[in-house]
Order: C-alpha cells, then structure tokens, then sequence
C-alpha cells in the first residue's frame, strides 16, 4: 500500500478546507489529482507530506503513519511544490549534491546525482548557476531534486509549468515512466495532460472528493450520450427539461443557458427544438460538446457546487 487516506478533515479557524477523505493507492502509477481552485488540492498535499497536521483521519504512507512518524515518512517522498523553492545562487551539481545529503549517504549522493540530472534532461546545464536557468529548466531541477532519494512515493504539484512544448513532451514521458515503479500524485489543470499521463483520477470539490475512477472510466463517465449547450431568449424549467424524453440530465450554465445530456445514444436536439417551438421560445444557440475530460470536469464540479 503506498498511500491511505482515512476520514481525513482539515479546519482553517472556522472554514473547512478537507471533508472527510477517504482514499487509497494500492499500486504504482500516475493518479491525477484535479478540482478548481480552492478545492482542496494543495491543503491535501502538504498533509500527505507531513507539512501541516490533519484536523480529523489520518494518512499512512508505505504503512507510516504520518503523525507519529513524520520523519520516516518524508524518507518515503518526493515533493514538487508548485511555487518551486530553489537556492538561485548555487550551482546545479551543487544544490542536488546538497537535497541528496539530507536523506543519502555521501558516498551514494554524487552516483545519484548524475542518475538524476540524466533522467530529467539536466545534462547540458548541469554546470550553470540554478539563478542562469529558464523556467523549464529551473522545474527539471525541481523533479531531480524531488528524485534523488529514490521516494517511492512522488507529489508534483503543477511539474510541467512554463515548459515548452518539446519540453513538456519529454517530463509527461518521464512521468509516465516513473508511474510504472512509483505512486506518483500529479496535480495539474491541463486535461490533456491527465489524459495524457494518468491512470487514474481524483477529482475534489469544494474539499470533497466527487469522483475516483480510472481515466477510462472517467471519460466514459457518459457513457456515449450526446450532450448539448443550449441558449434560450428567456428562462426555462430545468425540471421541463429533465422532462422531456430522451433527456437524462439538466444543469444550469449561466444566463439562459443550459447544459443538456440525453439518454445513452440519443440526441436531444430535435427534442430541444421542438420543446422551444411548442413554448414559443427562441432558440439563440445550440451546439453539440464533445465528451473529453474537461467537460466532465466542469459537469461534475458544477452539478456537486449547485447540490452543496
């Protein structure tokens, strides 16, 4: 078992960031960890690596426990936050050799170091001040850091932020390769980039954890209905349109528009088109989504936001 999340709740004073979480990963892999801001995602985060205290459950990492052996714990992770904290004034070489001395002993840490700069493309810059890197540089540096203990446990919070695109191509293959030995956490709001790398998802809203499901799963999460936005020239019922048949789904977008689902295989167009004539309504817009990631996303954090 790399990771579990039991009943977890956190308290900021009087606002409640986390509602009791509860979750595992038994086996290796890239987990998408995704919601809007606010979510709860980095709140999550920082408990799993032993930066804040939850306020209710609990967290096993590798089977340690994070409150009563924190320091075990943090042995067993790599942490990319997304606000990377790097010493500008040191050298590349210099700033691992120093990261792998907190948990390695000297004689493994200049190996491991090269392994390092090796797997995340640092070759070339590795003899450069970390403060004469780009961006995308500077994250290699990140992830190499957050590598170099060989965690079996990794959390990247944003990793492939200011990457170009031959770049970003290259750490969603690393990613995906590290998956195959480790958990890896990855937050991100790029869809493409879950779709892309992930096995599975987590999606939290409002601190509350409304979808756990494989990526495949996921995205079949409709299981190939049509789904429509439509804009009306007044407000309509959404119970009239629930209503009506071959519909199995309303949500309010904003306005006058509606946010349709029919029934498995069925387009609700005609339906729609036909319901505006006989109400004498005016229909503005009407344009068929496709049924990717992101609009699952929007569909279930808004369906969880209206029900809350």
């Amino acid at each position: 078992m790399f990771l579990e999340v039991e009943k977890l709740g956190k308290f900021y004073g009087s606002h409640q960031a986390l509602h009791q979480l509860s979750f595992c990963v038994e086996k290796a892999g890239v987990v998408g960890l995704l919601g809007p801001n606010g979510a709860g995602k980095s709140t999550l985060m920082k408990i799993i690596c032993c930066y804040i205290p939850p306020t209710t459950g609990r967290v096993a990492v590798c089977g340690l426990d994070t409150g009563r052996e924190s320091l075990q714990v943090r042995r067993k992770i790599g942490y990319l936050p997304e606000h990377n904290p790097l010493y500008l004034d040191m050298y590349v070489r210099e700033y691992l050799d120093f990261a792998g001395g907190v948990y390695l002993d000297a004689r493994r840490v200049s190996a491991r170091r090269e392994e390092v700069i090796s797997l995340t493309g640092l070759g070339k810059e590795a003899g450069k001040k970390i403060g004469q890197l780009s961006k995308g540089y500077r994250q290699r540096v990140g992830l190499a850091q957050a590598l170099i203990h060989e965690p079996d446990v990794l959390i990247l919070d944003e990793p492939t932020t200011g990457l170009d695109p031959n770049q970003l191509e290259e750490i969603r293959a690393l990613i995906k390769e590290l998956g195959r030995q480790k958990a890896v956490i990855l937050s991100t709001h790029i869809m493409q980039e879950v779709e892309a790398v992930c096995d599975r998802v987590l999606l939290l809203n409002g601190g509350r954890l409304v979808a756990d499901a494989p990526t495949h799963e996921i995205m079949q999460d409709m299981g190939g209905r049509v789904s429509v936005r439509v804009e009306f020239d007044r407000a309509v019922e959404k119970e009239a349109l629930r209503a009506l048949p071959g519909v199995a789904a309303v949500d309010s977008v904003s306005g006058f528009v509606y946010h349709v689902i029919g029934s498995d295989k069925v387009d609700p167009r005609s339906v729609l088109f036909r319901f505006a004539v006989e109400q004498g309504l005016s229909v503005l817009t009407m344009q068929r989504e496709e049924n990717d990631l992101e609009s699952v996303f929007h569909r279930l954090t808004q369906q969880d936001t209206k029900q809350g």
